[in-house]
């Protein structure tokens, strides 16, 4: 293990699958006791599994990030536990395609409920925390689509756009008690939550595999191809580790110039 957050509590949301799994994964190679949550907890179970297999640290555990109670049950595990929390990964996120005019309210709650409610909640109780011991670093995954709109993806750009901002207030709060906060926002990433979309299934139906899919969208990209989960993890990593010590309240965009 390299050992750029050796000796580190990490908690990572949505870490069964994707991005969330990447981070969970390279954390542990870079020393750190990973707690692997996600509302589907066989999925979580699975990803801590592989960990423990490799050397590393991890513990699963089910959170729906949405729910307070949940949160507060995870955090005493942790610190009962482990004893501290030193970085946040706020990571769990959903997407609902679909014009305004045809979307329902219910729909669009429950895309931001899941993409900027549980951001705010793990921040709230991860600031909470950090403050008595010393601090520590949150990094919340938005996306380039906080940044750039698409038609058809109102809910998920308002609650990405929505938690870049939420990022910088919690980065001045978070200054005094040496906690920083960063967002990073990627844009197409090769995960589960494109491949569950109607249009990308439609996608590969007409053209035959998902990477081919994959390929066809990835045109709009300077680089003309979609990231790996693991490449977002790096980025991610990056602003949790001691060597952006002085970077807070930044936006680290990861999206092969697709927002150039």
């Amino acid at each position: 293990m390299a050992g750029r957050i050796a000796g580190k509590v990490a908690l990572v949301t949505g870490a069964g699958s994707g991005i969330g799994q990447a981070t969970a994964e390279l954390f542990a190679e870079e020393g750190a006791r990973v707690v692997v949550t996600d509302i589907d907890v066989a999925a979580a179970e699975a990803a801590a599994t592989r960990i423990a297999t490799r050397g590393g640290q991890a513990l699963a555990l089910e959170l729906d990030a949405t729910d307070e109670a949940g949160w507060e049950s995870v955090l005493d595990r942790v610190l009962a536990g482990w004893g501290k929390l030193d970085i946040l990964v706020n990571n769990a996120g959903i997407s609902s395609g679909g014009p305004l005019a045809e979307a329902t309210l219910a729909d669009f709650r429950r895309v931001v409920s899941v993409n900027l409610d549980s951001v705010f909640l793990g921040t709230q109780r991860a600031i909470r925390v950090m403050r008595g011991s010393g601090g520590g670093s949150i990094v919340n995954v938005a996306s380039a689509s906080g940044k750039k709109a698409s038609a058809g993806a109102g809910a998920y750009c308002a609650s990405k756009a929505a938690v870049v901002m939420l990022t910088k207030v919690a980065a001045l709060e978070g200054a005094p008690h040496r906690i920083r906060v960063n967002a990073v926002l990627p844009a197409g990433v090769e995960t589960p939550m494109w491949e569950k979309q109607p249009f990308f299934q439609a996608l590969v139906r007409e053209l035959g595999d998902a990477q081919k899919a994959y390929a066809a969208l990835a045109k709009t990209s300077p680089l003309e191809r979609f990231a790996t989960p693991r490449e977002v993890a790096a980025a991610i990593l990056m602003c949790a580790s001691d060597e952006t010590s002085y970077v807070t309240g930044a936006e680290i965009v990861v999206d092969g110039g697709y927002t150039a």
